[in-house]
């Protein structure tokens, strides 16, 4: 399929290099029947999204004895962006149990869908068709438990309309450093359609609003600069300064937000082994796990990748060196 048949080619370019792939050559569609099922339990949900108009099916093959889920397919009707995203989702459930694949948010998949941390695998006007993960994933672990998908409900949805949650809706703001309800709405697509969910005076009364999240969110945001230009005036908070313990605290929640959820996704991941100083640079010993340690590409690109993202977030250099 042309790269034009799926996206507008002018908008090509703001798409990941993992999405444009699945766009056009998913690894996880197609559907399971009842032949392959054999122990297993097979379950089929739907659902659609309104505020866009795709859909998707969800197939899980579930052994009934440990409630894990042996394979995941799913089969989408909608945009290159909806196939890219159910395609991540039904990899994202596999060899999870239901539970564990109920804790899998709309955040995780365009997360994992991501080239680079920093950096939006879609455009903001295409990050609503990643919004159906959840809710499918909810209506297949609704059919496999046999209760309602209002029992599983564990977030609390501002946007009726498009489904979106205030933790969704947080961690996106917070994420892509929006700043006006216009990104919100592009990036989510809350507010897009009734519109009582923006701010209040609407045609139905909300508990929480998107300009409450949001000025929230700029608060917080202006008060964690503050703090950071104190400190920096101080002379205080260089990563060479820092005791043992703050150094290993700062690699590790750097690793944790920006470099592990990419190599999970992939089935890897890396273990922060030590810190130390030798020859004017501070080295940052690391161990791969799972898929990274046979990766080709350990000891160059994913090795680059980790080096310049810690140095650039530590603001120090850093040499990575792995065990």
């Amino acid at each position: 399929m042309a790269r034009d048949d799926l996206i507008g080619g002018a908008l090509w370019e703001e798409y990941s290099q993992e999405v444009q792939k699945r766009m056009n050559q998913p690894t996880n569609m197609g559907e399971i029947t009842e032949s392959e099922a054999g122990q297993n339990r097979l379950i089929i949900a739907d659902f659609g999204a309104e505020s866009c108009g795709d859909a998707v099916r969800l197939y899980w093959l579930i052994d009934p004895k440990t409630d894990e889920i042996k394979k995941s397919k799913f089969k989408s009707f909608g945009c290159g962006t909806a196939i890219a995203s159910s395609d991540m989702m039904a990899e994202l459930c596999l060899n999870k149990t239901v539970d564990d694949a109920l804790k899998i948010t709309n955040i995780d998949v365009e997360k994992a869908l991501r080239d680079n941390p920093d950096i939006p695998a879609v455009p903001g006007q295409k990050m609503h068709c990643s919004v159906m993960a959840y809710d499918v994933i909810k209506k297949a672990a609704s059919i496999y438990k046999n209760v309602d998908m209002e029992s599983l409900e564990s977030e609390f949805i501002v946007c009726e309309c498009a489904r979106v949650s205030q933790d969704t809706l947080k961690e996106v703001i917070k994420l892509n450093k929006l700043s006006f309800i216009e990104e919100i709405i592009d990036y989510t697509k809350a507010g897009g359609f009734c519109k009582s969910c923006i701010k209040p005076g609407g045609h139905e009364a909300k508990d929480v609003y998107l300009i409450d999240l949001l000025n929230e969110i700029l608060q917080e945001r202006t008060a964690e600069e503050n703090a950071r230009k104190i400190i920096e005036a101080k002379g205080e908070g260089r990563f060479e300064s820092m005791s043992l313990v703050q150094k290993i605290k700062s690699v590790e929640s750097i690793l944790e937000e920006y470099i592990r959820p990419t190599l999970k996704a992939d089935g890897g991941n890396v273990e922060l082994i030590d810190i130390n100083d030798e020859n004017s640079a501070l080295n940052i010993l690391i161990k791969y796990q799972g898929e990274c340690m046979s990766c080709s590409m350990n000891t160059t690109t994913t090795l680059a990748g980790i080096e310049d993202m810690l140095s650039f977030k530590l603001k120090a250099p850093i040499k990575v060196v792995v065990t």
